[in-house]
């Protein structure tokens, strides 16, 4: 009787992840990293905003490429419709960064994934935003994130899976926890 070895491929390059990891871990100050994205006004509620370097393992970085994002708000709000609203966007982020985080712990644990859907559902009462009654938050009341993830792992694994995705993510931190935001502005 022959034993057939898995190769499991989620895209996932774990080895340097955790070689990543290693270093990292003995030299901490390589670790800090600062994001960095800007925007310019468009017209209306329009806004176009870039992201192409930022600092990290000691020295600036670029991405391949610079990537452009576009927010506005719907036609119901009287406006264009020129791209997603910014608190779809911060619901994008959040989907994508869980799901990478769930693709890399797969690839980790060996579990090959064939299909990762995520619904994120977040309610808001624009009364908050509009100044309509100041009892009323500007940001939304709850997240919901529901996946349905086809993988050869059993049902426990897959919430584990999800879990630890939850645990290690980065977005979902930033969701859910309080981040000090300090807003300037200057004459041009």
């Amino acid at each position: 009787m022959t034993q057939q070895t898995l190769t499991v491929d989620n895209g996932v390059n774990v080895t340097a992840l955790l070689g990543a990891r290693e270093a990292l871990t003995a030299t901490p100050e390589a670790a800090r990293f600062q994001w960095r994205a800007t925007s310019e006004w468009q017209r209306g509620t329009h806004t176009r905003s870039s992201v192409e370097g930022f600092h990290g393992l000691g020295g600036e970085q670029k991405h391949r490429q610079p990537f452009r994002f576009d927010t506005d708000h719907p036609e119901i709000f009287a406006s264009e419709d020129h791209g997603a609203t910014p608190v779809e966007m911060v619901l994008v982020g959040l989907a994508g960064c869980l799901s990478a985080g769930v693709a890399a712990v797969a690839q980790r644990r060996n579990i090959q994934l064939r299909s990762v859907k995520a619904t994120l559902e977040a309610p808001m009462d624009l009364r908050g935003i509009l100044g309509i009654d100041t009892n009323v938050r500007n940001g939304f009341d709850a997240v919901k994130v529901h996946y349905e993830i086809d993988a050869d792992a059993t049902a426990a694994e897959i919430a584990a899976l999800v879990a630890q995705s939850q645990k290690r993510s980065a977005v979902f931190d930033i969701v859910t926890n309080p981040t000090d935001v300090t807003v300037t502005c200057a004459k041009a």
